[in-house]
């Protein structure tokens, strides 16, 4: 199968025509402030028991109307936002869909409250209704957290003063990282002007001195940039405090756990496992370092490639090689992918003017899913294109669901993405013929491990410990430097040398309001994929339906029950993390021998 001409750039048309400025966009906005008025309105009214199940009804339709359509203008206006930070009528569309969010927050705040408030004997009965069996899950949960909030009216306060004050400080670190410009030459010594996507890249070049000066640059225009950066963050966990503090809520862990739909027993049995495996990973990293030709990595030299991992891959042939490697596993996946692929559902060039990173979103009214990333032909991009794939397929196979049963939690939202990076990464070693290809596959498969095991973990340990400070007050630019050059030692080990002080200005997932600890997920999707494929490579290719059956079943119900129904394990104990971690450390050996 040949991929060639691939576009590098997506098409938004096909959502809504005319980009910032699109009237159908416009259009869909002002049905969705119309239809939450309208439903604000009928969820005041009350009646008889039979009276009280057909507005349950009614009301459970309209939301999931509602959150339907409010997924797919939020992508959109994600999708604007990203390819060009510039644009102006995108942020202004931005904000109106804040405002359009909160209220509806505002109203669903009253629904939960009808929720809550149904009798039991009345709430079972309607929950036996054929149409309504299917989001019994999703209607107790949101039940069960209904109880554990502040009373409708000021929920729905704190919903609506959020867009000016607890997003606005998200928004403005988007204008910051806009803002910020990275200094660097061209190949004939000119000096250019780079967006921090472009510049990001950069930190992981096969040259040495080429990572050296990037990353130099990079924590000088951080540092430039960290007293506004400083700001947000404070102003972001101190909106959180103060609200858990009114819900009497005692532990920063309680929100994104709630999530999570996952228990603090899971995640501290996930990382006692991950603890267990890090002396292995230390060792690749020793023989990584002295392959260099350094006594010690520099925070810019662990994601470093070796060998012939150095080389540029053409985007088309990236494409061709991700969906050949996915048709071995499961042909369903593959044709998905060439779709995304041919269609314009991707967002690669190179180019000023877009955000940094990579992302996956959905457009779950048309059915469609956007990846966002600048391509510039690593193993590491290829690695990111293989993940957002695993995203969109994951959203692929849930789209004929009610709209509340495709609300995955964001720590089994990583399991699909990292599996399927598994599978470029696993099959692709095995087709390794020459031994400098195989050194810089295993190299490029333990960098992830890494990533999972330490950086993870040191954005982990940050937070915990920020957040545990910011109770008595703003914390400094220097404080946040030293704890994340805290973080990472205890995370990294006596590893590294140089350290990255000013990571946490530049990375987005710390601004994130609507997800907070956005940290934890990745490593719990990265090690529940590796024990879901260990039994795919058990089971052979059988074990495709099984695996999408278990998909779908990733937003109905919390990650204990889905591990426990799909692969018939505990995941409060440290048995399936530590198996999981130990297919994950695998491969230091077969390192350390071909780098003897």
């Amino acid at each position: 199968m040949t991929l060639k001409k691939l576009s590098l750039t997506w098409n938004l048309d096909t959502i809504y025509e005319g980009g910032s400025h699109s009237q159908a966009f416009a259009a869909e906005l002002a049905g969705l402030e119309r239809d939450i008025e309208q439903l604000g309105v009928s969820l005041a009214e009350t009646g008889s028991a039979q009276s009280l199940q057909n507005h349950l009804t009614s009301w459970t339709e309209q939301v999931q109307s509602i959150m339907l359509r409010l997924q797919e203008s939020g992508s959109f206006v994600s999708c604007l936002l990203a390819q060009d930070m510039k644009d102006t009528k995108a942020s202004l569309l931005n904000d109106r869909l804040k405002t359009i969010s909160a209220s509806f927050q505002g109203v669903l705040t009253r629904f939960d409250e009808q929720l809550r408030e149904t009798p039991e004997a009345d709430w079972e009965a309607w929950l036996s209704l054929e149409p309504i069996k299917p989001l019994a899950f999703n209607l107790n949960e949101r039940r069960e957290l209904a109880k554990d909030k502040l009373p409708p009216e000021q929920e729905a306060l704190i919903s609506e003063l959020s867009v000016d004050g607890y997003h606005g400080w998200g928004d403005l670190y988007n204008t910051v990282v806009g803002r910020a410009k990275f200094r660097s030459k061209d190949e004939n010594g000119n000096e250019q002007l780079l967006s921090a996507g472009q510049m990001h890249n950069r930190l992981s070049d096969g040259d040495r001195a080429v990572r050296e000066a990037a990353f130099d640059e990079w924590e000088r225009e951080w540092g430039e940039q960290a007293e506004l950066c400083g700001e947000g963050l404070n102003r972001i966990a101190g909106f959180r405090l103060k609200l858990y503090g009114k819900r009497g809520w005692e532990s920063v862990l309680k929100e994104p756990l709630q999530i999570g739909r996952m228990s603090e027993a899971t995640l501290n049995a996930m990382w006692s496992a991950v603890e267990a495996g890090k002396p292995e990973l230390t060792k690749y990293l020793q023989r990584k370092a002295k392959l260099l030709g350094l006594e010690k990595l520099d925070w810019h030299d662990v994601d470093a490639p070796l060998g012939t991992a150095a080389k540029i891959v053409p985007y088309d042939e990236a494409a061709a090689f991700i969906v050949e490697r996915f048709r071995a596993f499961n042909p369903d996946l593959a044709e998905f992918s060439e779709k995304a692929f041919r269609e314009g559902w991707i967002e690669v060039e190179d180019r000023n003017g877009k955000r940094p990173g990579g992302f996956c979103t959905s457009f779950p009214k048309s059915r469609q899913t956007r990846i966002f990333m600048t391509y510039s032909g690593t193993a590491s991009n290829i690695a990111t294109l293989a993940h957002e794939l695993g995203h969109a397929y994951h959203q692929h196979v849930m789209d004929d669901l009610p709209p509340l049963a495709q609300d995955y939690a964001m720590n089994v939202a990583e399991t699909a993405s990292t599996f399927a990076e598994m599978i470029v990464a696993d099959s692709a070693l095995q087709l390794a013929a020459e031994p400098q290809e195989k050194l810089a596959l295993l190299e490029d498969k333990l960098g992830r491990s890494v990533t999972f095991f330490m950086n993870i973990h040191a954005r982990f340990l940050f937070e915990t410990a920020f957040y545990e400070k910011r109770r008595s007050g703003m914390v400094s630019v220097e404080e946040l430097n030293a704890l994340m050059e805290e973080a990472q030692a205890q995370a990294f080990g006596d590893i590294l040398g140089r350290k990255h002080p000013e990571f946490w200005a530049s990375k987005l997932h710390f601004y994130l309001t609507d997800v907070p600890f956005y940290n934890f997920p990745y490593t719990f999707g990265y090690l529940f994929s590796n024990g879901i494929y260990a039994r795919a490579l058990a089971e052979g290719p059988g074990f495709a339906g099984r695996y999408v059956n278990l998909l779908r079943d990733t937003g109905r119900m919390n990650v204990e029950e889905l591990a426990f129904k799909h692969l018939g394990v505990r995941l409060d104990d440290t048995s399936f993390w530590s198996e999981a971690v130990k297919l994950c450390i695998a491969d230091v050996q077969p390192f350390l021998d071909i780098t003897e």
